[in-house]
């Protein structure tokens, strides 16, 4: 392979490296096929242009063109002239997918769903990119300067990410340049022509009473090794420093639902912000629509996210894992088997227009039947969507427990756990002691928790003449706490929060959910949830019944029975009539989803589909599919890493086994037959390289100096055979027999390299075979492995193919004048003047 080629193949590499940092931003990774196909169209196109030869910027105009041509044949071929050529009604396509692409850019998270606008801005940026980069590398030889662009494009990436770039993309983008620099390196060092060396130096020795020579590579291992460091430094020392903290290699983005497979973790951006902005909508529109068997539907909260981290800002998810969701979820943690419980089933229907990555569920779901990729929260038992999965027009079916703890059970109820209460009851050192001495002057006197617990809510709902507000100051720090425990004027961020801030003040685990209320029921039995039903709530964990709903904000919602100080009159409630109450004033209660507007209804967004029975997983029997294809993929990974192992034998089974001689094969005694002898245990030997067969000679020394490199020893063909085989003695510790079978095979290695009539040469098979034993005898268990499963002269077949290649592309060269043209200009007689 030349060094323009082995350039561009490299400074294609590095940019697709580079490229890879981009690929978490978005949830589906299509269009980096696309970009890798396109850049290889470039990259060729270059290629050519160099062959040629073009001028250098002529060379970057023609892979401009082709650029060009190949993205208007992949967005915009419709508006193109003969589907390739590009009008002014292609370019005015252009720019509306890439003002496109910048709005859902602004509009999505990450990882944003990848919709034609995106996928321009992303191909042609890398496109872009690997312009610059091969002009530099290649084109004008400098491939120092190319990592501007690389360092570009992952700045970048790590940017949109929000600092959350995976170090394992920077790891990726710095040996793709570094393969760069190496290859520009290999590229200046061979125009100076080949360099010879002698034998590597070893243990000490001179070779012949000079000192051998470096051989030619060592300013490519230098390179490797400067690169290595540097690498090492980059990774190590933001690792060591605790004043980077938080740098390049934090990977803990923020992102909404941001997910991966096998056990990744999510981190959840504060969804209050939005919360407010939907109770303040002029418009109630519905974002879904359920329909479920629940006797009562007072209770039927729909749960979104728990906030369980309070770092004195705000209240916000922690950090969790994720797996894939199970047929059927874990038991509730702390809920014991005394507590009652009926088991409901739910269908949800979600708008179109309603497009977020946690799933709204009745609380605690114990199954969920959905499409689409889904992965399960087992912490805050939620589902947050992978890849660009949002709630948008989903149809699901959720089996859920309506808990019915007694008071008395709760009342009851023991210590929970201490880690569970360490972890949930942590306030920050922000936090004023008055809102703690708060919590302790309203629960003055009370015998338990869960007393404490219903004193605090009937303090916020009540007693403690607090005003229901949306059009208040949001917040939800400790500063914001303080100011609504002054101001006593909030919404249900206020409320929720600071009862879960006090109750944590008074030992009880607290966290606070987030979804939305039961809605309003309509005439065809479901029930429509409205942007005005979104709502916020504390939950506080009693052991023995697990994570417990409260009501603290007056006018929204219901209180649970258990919550409620005393039992009404006359009986249990109608389960189709709402309680009344101080809780419940119809001034501020939600109201049944709006009209649906015209331009929402013309983009088909309006509302919720009616909620359908969503079919239960059937019963699938052994998956014999996914086995068989896991089987083959598994084989077929254990036969790409045992390639070198199995070209190995075959080499040495070709080198070693009988030859095949153009005569047919004599007998014992018949005329025409090789000698055979008896070696020193009395077997009969066979001939590995008779008389007229030299290429046999050779293959059995070329296998034995493959065996001595594969074991450590590194060849070096400017020895003779004798001085060769004498290295080999020596450093391979051979002696007796084995030193004495690699002389023999030396003398027939000279005999046919020098002699007029060279004689039959006999048993050299048998003495590599020997020279082998005798090798692997002095080196350790690891070096015998190694040199088994991933031996060093398996590099051949990679110099094969180069010299292959190499010749294919000469032989195709404009620029090569067949030999017999230049013999027959030189035979030419020069004209006699005269």
């Amino acid at each position: 392979m030349s060094g323009r080629a082995r350039l561009a193949l490299c400074a294609y590499a590095a940019t697709l490296l580079a490229a890879g940092a981009l690929l978490p931003l978005v949830g589906e990774s299509g269009w980096m096929i696309q970009a890798a196909v396109l850049l290889a169209l470039q990259s060729g196109a270059g290629a050519l242009a160099r062959r040629v030869p073009l001028a250098r910027p002529l060379t970057i105009a023609l892979q401009a063109v082709v650029t060009l041509l190949a993205v208007t044949v992949l967005f915009v071929r419709d508006s193109a002239v003969l589907w390739l050529l590009p009008g002014p009604d292609a370019f005015a396509h252009f720019g509306e997918l890439f003002s496109a692409g910048y709005d859902d850019v602004s509009r999505y998270a990450i990882p944003a769903p990848a919709t034609d606008g995106i996928r321009l801005m992303l191909v042609g940026g890398v496109l872009v990119v690997g312009l610059v980069v091969d002009a530099l590398a290649v084109t004008y030889r400098s491939a120092a300067p190319a990592g501007l662009p690389l360092l570009a494009l992952y700045t970048v990436a790590a940017g949109l990410s929000d600092g959350g770039a995976n170090w394992l993309w920077f790891v990726l983008a710095a040996v793709g340049y570094l393969l760069l620099l190496l290859a520009e390196g290999r590229d200046r060092l061979s125009q100076w022509g080949r360099v010879f060396g002698g034998a590597p130096r070893g243990r000490g020795r001179q070779n012949g009473g000079l000192e051998a020579s470096a051989p030619a590579h060592a300013p490519v291992r230098t390179g490797r090794r400067i690169g290595v460091v540097a690498l090492g430094v980059s990774l190590v020392v933001p690792a060591v420093l605790p004043a980077l903290d938080g740098g390049l290699f934090d990977g803990t983005g923020g992102g909404a639902g941001r997910g991966s497979g096998g056990g990744g973790t999510i981190s959840a951006v504060n969804p209050l912000v939005s919360l407010q902005d939907s109770l303040n909508q002029p418009t109630n529109r519905e974002v879904l629509r359920y329909r479920t068997n629940a006797p009562d539907t007072k209770g039927m909260y729909l749960r979104i996210v728990a906030l369980d981290r309070f770092d004195g800002t705000s209240w916000r998810s922690s950090e969790r894992k994720v797996e894939n969701v199970p047929d059927r979820l874990p038991e509730p943690s702390g809920l014991s088997p005394a507590v009652a419980v009926t088991e409901v089933r739910t269908n949800l229907s979600a708008a179109g227009s309603y497009k977020q990555s946690w799933l709204p569920m009745p609380y605690p779901a114990t199954k969920v039947t959905i499409d689409g990729r889904w992965r399960y929260e087992p912490s805050g038992r939620t589902l947050v969507g992978d890849r660009g999965q949002t709630t948008s027009g989903v149809q699901y079916s959720v089996n859920s427990l309506v808990v019915r703890p007694t008071r008395e059970q709760l009342a009851d109820a023991l210590a929970p756990p201490s880690e569970l209460k360490a972890e949930y009851t942590q306030v920050p050192d922000s936090l004023p002691e008055s809102v703690a001495r708060t919590a302790r002057t309203i629960t003055e006197g009370a015998a338990n928790d869960f007393e404490r617990a219903t004193r605090l809510q009937q303090w916020f709902a009540e007693d403690g003449g607090f005003t229901y507000n949306t059009q208040v100051r949001s917040g939800t720090g400790a500063a914001a706490i303080t100011r609504f425990l002054e101001q006593k004027e909030g919404f249900c961020v206020h409320f929720s929060f600071s009862m879960a801030a006090m109750a944590r003040t008074l030992g009880i685990p607290a966290r606070v959910a987030v979804g939305f209320t039961p809605g309003t029921p309509q005439s065809d039995g479901t029930m429509s949830v409205g942007l005005r039903d979104a709502h916020a709530w504390p939950e506080l964990y009693f052991d023995g019944i697990g994570w417990t709903r409260f009501e603290p904000t007056p006018s929204r919602g219901s209180t649970p029975e258990y919550a409620q100080e005393e039992t009404p009159e006359g009986g249990a409630s109608d389960p189709a009539q709402p309680e009344t109450g101080a809780s419940a004033q119809p001034s501020r209660a939600p109201t049944a989803p709006d009209a649906c507007p015209e331009p929402e209804r013309r983009l088909g967004e309006c509302g919720a589909a009616t909620p359908r029975e969503v079919d239960e997983q059937e019963e699938q029997g052994f998956p014999w599919a996914t086995v068989l294809f896991t089987g083959l993929g598994a084989l077929a990974v254990l036969l790409v890493l045992l390639l070198p192992l199995l070209w190995r034998i075959a080499a040495r089974g070709r080198r070693l086994g009988a030859p095949k001689s153009a005569a047919p094969p004599a007998g014992p005694g018949k005329p025409g037959a090789a000698p055979q002898e008896a070696d020193g245990r009395g077997q009969i030997t066979g001939p590995a390289a008779p008389a007229g067969d030299p290429a046999g000679t050779l293959a059995v020394w070329q296998e034995i100096t493959d065996t001595a490199w594969d074991l450590g020893i590194v060849p070096d063909e400017s020895l003779t055979p004798r001085r060769a085989a004498a290295r080999l003695v020596s450093e391979g510790g051979l002696s007796d027999e084995p030193a004495a079978a690699v002389h023999r095979t030396a003398r027939a290695v000279e005999e046919v390299l020098y002699a007029p009539d060279p004689r039959p040469a006999t048993g050299l098979a048998e003495d590599a075979r020997l020279i082998r034993s005798g090798l692997r005898e002095q080196v350790s268990t690891w070096v015998r492995l190694r040199a088994l499963l991933l031996p060093r002269s398996s590099v051949r077949v990679i110099w094969a193919c180069s010299e292959r290649w190499s010749e294919l592309t000469d032989r195709w060269s404009p620029r090569r004048l067949p030999l017999d043209r230049i013999t027959s200009l030189l035979r030419r007689p020069s004209r006699q003047r005269g």
